[in-house]
């Protein structure tokens, strides 16, 4: 009688989904990570106190608790995460990366004025391939070593940042800067354009790059250039993106111009839709909203740069509220002046119950959200990357919560955003590649990027001289 029970009991289980351990076969996988405190940031905000994730190719098989997994999976590589938490990679939504070889070059000036008076001639006298090979190749350098492992990013000989991102096994967002005065790079916006053609055909499809457009804002581009950057991310179905209500001054001159917002004349000219990206955002209307709402626009929220520059507080919690999808992002280097997405968490839940008089507003969950699959959702993307789910990439990295700032721990959210920074990330996955192992990067060349860093300074101070 027993074995007749016995045999139910099993084919019961298997009914039910459960695998017997007869039948249970344990698979090869090429990483596992064991041992930490997994917030998956999934649909159940699960979080796994003693958790663990496989990795095969570049994609999550599982993650789940720690006994569970290893029961199920061997691997050829196993990272031990205990004392840590093995978080999503954090996605940057805005940068400017090549700018980090400027850091630090104006502060506390104007918008307009520190663009006009420093930045844009200290670019033209020294921004060419080289700049922007090794000030990529800098500022992917601060992104490892702080917990990002993607980033969006619109600057100048865009081809040099997608090579050096790529080499450096980050994950990107990159366009070119379409602009209607002469750059760097291209003379006018309709050289602008045919770079950025050849640049999307190169990149289309690539494992770790996604080729966007990139126009730099309605005040530096027209209606015919807006509407040719449109045509041209329709054509290869890629996202467009452009700085928008970013300052106050910008709200006033499109007004002038046009008699109406930012994003009502971007509107009217047709240009906006659902792979469309708006950095910044800080001046919008209600009116504004609905149109981002309706059109399926993403928003990306720089508070460092927002408030380094005095250029006011974007409307987050309001578009939060109606459903619009909103990342974090640091801006460049020059207007913030890091790349440490950690920063750009705190910051923002402060900023917000600062200028709303209201400490419930942004609680810190929510804004670890903004930092992971929110960035995702703003980058359409979040169907592959943002959280730590079964066969989404194998993007995460390992955050020591074992240091003498960061004991005891009460809430891991809380600790992410208001304990822990960028300096506290140890190790860092992407696209199931460990690219960075105990605070050791190993796709780039620390101290020669260092070294050519400080022959730019040296450059770049002369250069201002003539």
């Amino acid at each position: 009688m027993l074995p007749s029970i016995l045999l139910l009991f099993h084919l019961t289980l298997a009914g039910r989904g459960f695998a017997t351990p007869a039948a249970r076969a344990v698979e090869k996988v090429d990483l596992l990570v064991t041992g930490g405190t997994v917030v998956t940031m999934d649909g159940s905000w699960r979080i796994l106190e003693d958790g663990a994730v496989a990795v095969r190719g570049d994609r999550i098989v599982a993650v789940g608790p720690g006994a569970q997994v290893l029961a199920q999976y061997r691997a050829g590589r196993t990272i031990s995460a205990r004392g840590k938490i093995v978080l999503p990679g954090l996605i940057n939504t805005h940068n400017h990366a090549p700018m980090v070889l400027l850091r630090g070059i104006a502060d506390d000036m104007a918008l307009m004025e520190w663009l006009e008076q420093v930045i844009f001639p200290a670019e033209a006298r020294n921004v060419d391939k080289e700049f922007v090979e090794w000030g990529t190749a800098l500022a992917c350098l601060e992104m490892i070593r702080s917990g990002t492992t993607t980033y969006c990013d619109m600057y100048y000989f865009e081809d040099q940042v997608a090579e050096t991102t790529a080499r450096a096994g980050m994950r990107g967002v990159l366009g070119e800067t379409i602009i209607q005065f002469p750059a760097p790079d291209n003379k006018t916006y309709q050289d602008g354009l045919a770079y950025t053609e050849r640049f999307l055909k190169r990149w289309k499809g690539n494992a770790l790059i996604t080729p966007a457009v990139a126009p730099h804002a309605p005040y530096t581009n027209s209606a015919e250039s807006l509407r040719a950057c449109k045509a041209l991310a329709d054509k290869y179905d890629v996202p467009m993106m452009l700085h928008v209500a970013e300052t106050l001054d910008e709200a006033r001159q499109i007004r002038e111009k046009y008699g109406a917002t930012s994003t009502q004349w971007l509107e009217k000219t047709g240009v906006l839709g659902p792979k469309v990206i708006f950095h910044h955002g800080v001046w919008l209307t209600e009116e504004d909203l609905a149109i981002i709402k309706k059109r399926g626009v993403g928003v990306t929220h720089n508070p460092e740069s927002n408030m380094k520059l005095a250029s006011g507080t974007a409307p987050v919690p309001r578009m939060l509220e109606i459903g619009i999808p909103v990342g974090l992002g640091t801006d460049g280097a020059v207007s913030n002046n890091n790349l440490d997405m950690f920063e750009a968490m705190d910051f923002a839940a402060k900023l917000h119950k600062l200028v709303s008089m209201r400490p419930t507003v942004l609680p810190a969950r929510q804004v670890v959200a903004m930092g992971t699959l929110g960035g995702a959702r703003v980058l359409h993307m979040d169907e592959e990357i943002g959280s730590l789910e079964g066969g989404k990439k194998a993007d995460f990295v390992l955050v020591d919560a074992d240091s003498a700032h960061a004991v005891p721990g009460y809430n891991v959210y809380s600790h992410l955003v208001y304990v822990l920074k960028g300096a506290d990330v140890r190790t860092s996955v992407i696209n199931g590649q460990v690219v960075m192992l105990n605070g050791r990067v190993l796709t780039l060349d620390e101290k020669a990027i260092k070294e050519k860093a400080r022959h730019y300074h040296d450059r770049i101070v002369a250069s201002l001289k003539r």
